[in-house]
């Protein structure tokens, strides 16, 4: 089985069930991400104080690393944390789940991610990054990819640009493939030159979702997917309801969606990745892979927040094992 690691920002969510109007109040875009200060975030939290809260680690990428572990497969995960609660609360959350966690530290507090969640199970973040967004570029260093195959880096990050330049050129030299998550299509619309660099000369894998692929590429989902799939070895742009459309070269597939009942699309597409570079690491054809991430993603999406029990778990990995048995 091949090794996968994560880089992302160490984010502790705090999910709230509000309205389309508290969205509009705030003066934010539905299903944006938004970088708040630290007063800002608890200004936030101050108006929302009679909301019912819950909170959950996560992050994109650690959500994906989480939910490779949880599946069985061997992940770690690089990230910065403060020494505070939320910080323990983070780091023991992976550990918990199998992951081998890199933990870099900050005099900074822990980042944290307030996760606005509408009836319709569309989410809207205001993240306050904290330690997590102080990684520099002497925090990467080449020791961090040995041993690994998989490099899974989330687009939230794409705006520290030195650090991903990096990161992504290191991973390349020692012979990783690069999986890259697109994650918000208002970091695309901003970096887009910069991350059409890197898609290009180093990424093999994209995810992006129909909002994040027009961002990036001004097409429909199926015409994106073609573009996209021209840039790097395997393009997927997940369409909702309908499902995800997958390509690699001249293999193309579209995926229909499970999910019985949507309660919280949080972390649905980082799950997806989960469940598709699991197949992968498992050496899966490109199908096995799309219907391992289809699998995971409608499962999370039947919850509130990015965390699944025990015993769904179990049953997701069985399913798994079934896709496994059947290509085999």
């Amino acid at each position: 089985m091949k090794k996968v690691l994560g880089l992302g920002n160490a984010l502790t969510d705090i999910l709230m069930l509000v309205t389309d109007e508290d969205i509009k109040a705030l003066g934010i875009s539905k299903g944006s991400m938004n970088h708040i200060s630290l007063e800002q975030s608890a200004d936030l939290q101050h108006n929302f104080s009679s909301t019912r809260k819950s909170m959950t680690a996560g992050g994109s990428a650690a959500n994906t690393i989480n939910a490779i572990a949880s599946l069985g497969g061997q992940a770690s995960f690089v990230g910065k944390l403060g020494h505070d609660e939320i910080g323990d609360f983070f780091r023991q959350d992976m550990l918990r789940n199998g992951v081998n966690p890199i933990f870099l530290h900050s005099v900074l507090p822990s980042g944290y991610c307030t996760v606005l969640i509408t009836p319709d199970g569309e989410r809207t973040f205001c993240t306050y990054l904290g330690a997590s967004g102080s990684i520099t570029e002497e925090d990467i260093v080449p020791g961090i990819f040995s041993g690994y195959d998989i490099f899974h880096i989330e687009g939230y990050m794409v705006q520290n640009h030195t650090v991903i330049e990096k990161a992504v050129r290191l991973a390349k030299e020692q012979g990783l493939q690069v999986s890259l998550d697109m994650s918000s299509f208002n970091i695309i619309n901003e970096n887009k030159e910069f991350l059409d660099n890197i898609i290009r000369n180093y990424v093999n894998i994209i995810f992006a979702n129909e909002d994040e692929a027009l961002a990036y590429t001004n097409l429909a989902p199926e015409a994106a997917l073609d573009a996209m799939a021209e840039r790097c070895d395997i393009a997927i742009v997940k369409v909702g309801k309908r499902g995800s459309l997958v390509k690699r070269g001249h293999e193309k597939y579209l995926i229909p969606a499970i999910c019985t009942n949507c309660v919280d699309s949080t972390g649905a597409g980082d799950y997806y990745a989960a469940g598709f570079l699991y197949g992968l690491a498992q050496g899966c054809d490109l199908k096995s892979c799309a219907d391992m991430g289809t699998l995971t993603a409608g499962r999370v999406c039947e919850v509130l927040g990015a965390k699944l029990t025990e015993e769904t778990w179990t049953e997701v990995k069985g399913l798994c094992s079934l896709i496994l048995a059947t290509e085999r």
